[in-house]
């Protein structure tokens, strides 16, 4: 007798869904988790900035030939005693690094358009890692001026897209704090790099200091390029998107997927339109113009403070190890400082206004109290002032960075945070170590000097005080055409996976 309905009875169909339904794979739990990934950053930032006390340590940059009265001269250690080099030369040696970074900044943030953001920090730090070599192979100096632009060139990549990195990969509530790790190794990479400088200097000699930090950052050189990051850079199409084999258990796009596949009209591929409209886009910004303003007036006096500050130190209260008592204070308060400040962010909700309230208030108290630390007659009121001032004025470190990565959409944060770098060099600590200078020439008054330079910080209180009236929104979530072409691509790869295959 003939079974009707044996294809739909209930039993086959428990049968048949059991034999084609194929369960999920178990998930692998990543090795490279984000915390894991920004450590990997911040070590990488902290050879950069290693390298910079490197090449300012006595134990490198060394002294000049001297000779006395009755003709006896003494030999010049380090590099400027070894290639002869005048005082000019020496001071251009310790900043050629800064030509590399200016230049390389913004082609690095366009190439990030068309290029894996994370390949391009690969290619940066092997181009690093080379010219570190290079310096300590030099043999005169404009080979290793040459060498120290190329560093700077390196050093370019990872300026410009670490940060949105960071920025993508910390969770929400802590997303200030590890953008202040990572910034809190600036003052201490430097004081490090002070301190190996002058060790290997002394103990081995000067190219080995280079040779050393070449092989440390050969380390990350190698995992740049092995490993993967935990996401994607948000605003960016996966340059490394491969499209999947065809599989029977593809799913065909929705009618309402397919819809969204269509014609548009070609964007342009040059490289040089597409910069220009997207510096056009950023500068139409009016939150990053207000910001970069006091990024650029606050950076004038850092890069003042920083050159000078030992030297105004020992003018005005002839106090010993000047240097030593500079360096300390900012290693110790450029920690608390870059830290407390991107902590107390947290706690009161990172939004732009919020922000702009705390890098207003912090540059406001933090001049008021290096202002009156300088006109202290007592050295140890001074100190003690000075350090409260250094750390309040070091706590914008991590936010004013946070305002240029949020102010704009993602596609726009490489480009924002390598404007933002070439700006506040530009137009901020290159020129006021010499106008400084100028200035204690005429006035020949190291107090006085010293009050009109941190004067400015009022300034650059003010123009940050600007950003909390106006009407800021945060657009690091907004979608940009780049967002449009990645859902594209997922929704073209579909559409390709299910068409008939020969």
């Amino acid at each position: 007798m003939t079974k009707v309905g044996l294809r739909d009875s209930p039993a086959n169909e428990e049968v048949s869904t059991k034999t084609t339904t194929t369960p999920p794979p178990p998930t692998k739990k990543r090795f490279l988790t984000p915390g894991r990934f920004v450590t990997i950053l911040c070590l990488i930032n902290l050879i950069n900035y290693v390298d910079r006390g490197v090449i300012a340590s006595n134990g490198v940059n060394g002294s000049a030939k001297t000779c006395d009265a009755k003709g006896v001269c003494s030999a010049g250690t380090g590099i400027q005693g070894e290639f002869s080099l005048t005082n000019f030369e020496d001071g251009l040696l310790s900043s050629a690094f800064m030509v590399g970074l200016l230049v390389a900044s913004p082609i690095f943030a366009g190439l990030s358009k068309r290029v894996n953001p994370f390949k391009l920090i690969g290619v940066g730090l092997t181009v690093w890692t080379i010219a570190a070599l290079g310096c300590g192979f030099s043999y005169n100096f404009w080979m290793i001026a040459v060498f120290r632009m190329f560093v700077g060139v390196g050093e370019a990549s990872f300026i410009s897209l670490a940060a949105p990195y960071i920025d993508d990969s910390a969770p929400v509530e802590r997303k200030n704090f590890w953008l202040g790790l990572f910034y809190m190794c600036i003052p201490a990479g430097v004081a490090l790099g002070y301190v190996f400088g002058g060790y290997i200097g002394d103990h081995l000699g000067w190219r080995w200091a280079f040779y050393i930090e070449a092989i440390a950052m050969a380390i990350f050189v190698v995992l740049s390029f092995c490993i993967k990051p935990p996401q994607q850079l948000k605003g960016f199409a996966d340059k490394d998107l491969k499209k999947p084999s065809t599989s029977i258990e593809t799913a065909s796009p929705t009618d309402a997927e397919a819809s969204k596949i269509k014609t548009k009209t070609p964007k342009s591929k040059n490289l040089f339109v597409v910069f220009g409209k997207d510096m056009k886009a950023l500068f139409s910004e009016k939150v990053f113009i207000v910001n970069v303003l006091g990024y650029i007036t606050y950076n004038f006096v850092i890069g003042a403070y920083s050159y000078w500050g030992p030297k105004a130190g020992f003018g005005i209260y002839q106090m010993k190890n000047a240097d030593m008592i500079f360096g300390g204070l900012t290693i110790i308060c450029g920690i608390i400082g870059t830290l407390g400040g991107s902590y107390v962010l947290d706690r009161i909700t990172a939004t732009l206004p919020n922000t702009f309230k705390l890098l207003a208030a912090s540059t406001l108290l933090g001049a008021g109290f290096c202002f009156v630390a300088f006109l202290m007659k007592n050295m140890y009121a001074f100190i003690g002032l000075f350090a409260l001032g250094e750390i309040l004025i070091f706590a914008p470190q991590a936010p004013v960075n946070y305002v240029c990565l949020h102010c704009v959409r993602p596609n726009l944060r490489p480009l924002s945070m390598a404007t933002s770098t070439v700006l506040i060099h530009i137009l901020g600590d290159v020129p006021s170590s010499p106008l400084y200078g100028k200035m204690q020439d005429r006035l020949k008054n190291w107090r006085k000097s010293t009050l009109i330079i941190t004067s400015i910080l009022f300034l650059a209180a003010i123009i940050w005080g600007i950003g909390i009236f106006m009407n800021s929104v945060d657009r690091s979530n907004e979608v940009s055409e780049d967002d449009e072409v990645v859902e594209e691509e997922k929704l073209e790869s579909k559409a390709d996976n299910n068409s008939p295959h020969v």
